[in-house]
């Protein structure tokens, strides 16, 4: 159930921005509920078929657009993660299990979060045919686990980040692991990557490169790549039909939380 605190409020965040104005609306307090998942649930269900299709059409002159300077390009890139990645390593500690991996598990029956990353983590570098002497460049190194299981194979790993909170705490814990000399964190942008590769693996950091610059991000790894090399990539995907109809808006998610994001579709 759904309950008004400030009606006026309320209908007034819808009028300017209905997409981001709902969220912005419990956010400030203006509408509560007990719960609050269960009560949008059901049009996530129906996101599709909520609006007549033959009104979709309309949704280029109704939809906010994304702004200009949450374009990746490597200065906007920095300006977005830093948004996201730098706001606390102590946040993100609250929510992540102890590997630190932000990013989606691989469960069997009967494993905990850690458990499940660690089997995510091991499928990718598998994937990749990580093994020792192989060279692996990481593309987003998140708090550093990969780069952590990758060495403890005998690997030795260069992985990039544009995230200072991160690049600190995955130095911290890769030299608390005893494997400063296997691994090399570099603050920089994937498409500065220098040097030729064994391997290359990227979990879940494409989401942050933008539509624009999918392109790029794909002849980077061609170019870094060595001949007969392994990539290992995992992906956040969605309907293809759906990230057609939502490719140019602006949502709350992009406001908040993943500004310059764009999921990728099934059909790519």
């Amino acid at each position: 159930m759904m309950r008004l605190i400030r009606p006026d409020d309320f209908f007034h965040r819808l009028g300017v921005d209905a997409k981001i104005g709902f969220g912005e609306a419990y956010m400030a307090g203006d509408w509560t509920s007990n719960d609050p998942a269960g009560l949008l649930t059901p049009f996530a269900r129906r996101m599709a078929t909520l609006i007549p299709k033959p009104l979709q059409v309309m949704r280029r002159w109704v939809d906010a657009t994304r702004p200009d300077d949450e374009r990746n390009t490597v200065d906007g890139a920095r300006t977005n993660i830093h948004r996201h990645y730098d706001l606390s390593n102590d946040m993100f500690e609250v929510f992540l299990d102890p590997s630190m991996t932000y990013s989606s598990a691989w469960y069997q029956p009967g494993d905990d979060l850690h458990q499940a990353q660690l089997r995510k983590i091991d499928g990718i570098l598998d994937l990749a045919d990580v093994r020792p002497g192989t060279h692996v460049l990481e593309i987003g190194t998140g708090w550093g686990a990969l780069a952590i299981r990758a060495a403890q194979r005998g690997a030795c790993v260069t992985t990039l980040t544009i995230s200072g909170e991160q690049k600190e705490l995955a130095e911290r814990r890769i030299a608390e692991a005893g494997l400063t000399g296997q691994v090399q964190v570099l603050l920089r942008d994937y498409r500065d990557a220098q040097g030729t590769y064994d391997a290359v693996v990227s979990v879940e950091m494409i989401e942050a490169v933008g539509e624009e610059y999918w392109p790029t991000y794909f002849q980077t790894i061609n170019r870094v790549l060595k001949p007969g090399g392994r990539v290992g990539l995992q992906v956040i995907t969605m309907p293809h039909d759906r990230m057609l109809a939502t490719r140019r808006s602006y949502t709350w998610i992009h406001k908040y939380v993943f500004p310059g994001g764009q999921l990728l579709s099934e059909g790519i």
